[in-house]
């Protein structure tokens, strides 16, 4: 039985709608968003990030090592939405929009670059899971800081999640254009021409 693949595809805001926002992108040329634009500083606002109910809002240092191109389980976050900036290195963010059911559509099953200097912002609900090239990956982060507790509860002791959600699926392989790879052997991704 063959495992399906999963294309990395480049990070734009129409390919990544479905499941949130790009953020990184040029500075608007319009007055309608609050922005300020001169040779030594510009500034401008890229998203309201919505943390769900009243809940504060956390800034989360992350360090990603899973490089992995086998994909067997997602995560979906119920109540927040989730920022991810890569800071030393590319991310390869794995996502799949939810059915009406909550579940993961995966036909929406979709596999993202994430380069240095841009974030995404994604929706409550959308299954996610996050990948290296090699090594580690820094990256700030943006969620719900009780969504978070919950998720690091989780991950010491095994408790149940009450604002995440985590399945397994079926595999999936991603591959990765060659022109991003630096992975070493032949456990990193499939090595396709780009």
């Amino acid at each position: 039985m063959s495992i399906p693949l999963i294309h990395v595809e480049q990070l734009t805001p129409e390919s990544f709608s479905p499941y949130g926002w790009i953020l990184g992108k040029r500075a608007p040329m319009s007055c309608e968003e609050p922005s300020f634009q001169s040779r030594s500083l510009s500034i401008w606002r890229e998203h309201l990030f919505d943390a769900g109910s009243v809940n504060d809002t956390e800034v989360l240092w992350a360090t990603f090592g899973e490089s992995s191109d086998v994909v067997s389980e997602l995560e979906a976050r119920r109540l927040t939405q989730q920022v991810t900036v890569p800071l030393t290195a590319p991310l390869i963010l794995i996502v799949a929009a939810p059915q009406t059911t909550r579940v993961p559509d995966m036909d929406s099953l979709k596999a993202f670059e994430i380069p240095i200097g841009m974030g995404i912002c994604i929706r409550p609900w959308c299954w996610h899971t996050t990948r290296t090239f090699s090594g580690e990956a820094t990256a700030l982060m943006l969620s719900r800081r009780s969504t978070s507790f919950d998720l690091i509860v989780h991950l010491h002791t095994g408790a149940p999640l009450s604002e995440s959600t985590r399945i397994p699926i079926g595999p999936h392989r991603i591959v990765a254009p060659r022109r991003t790879i630096s992975f070493a052997g032949a456990t990193g991704f499939a090595r396709v021409a780009g």
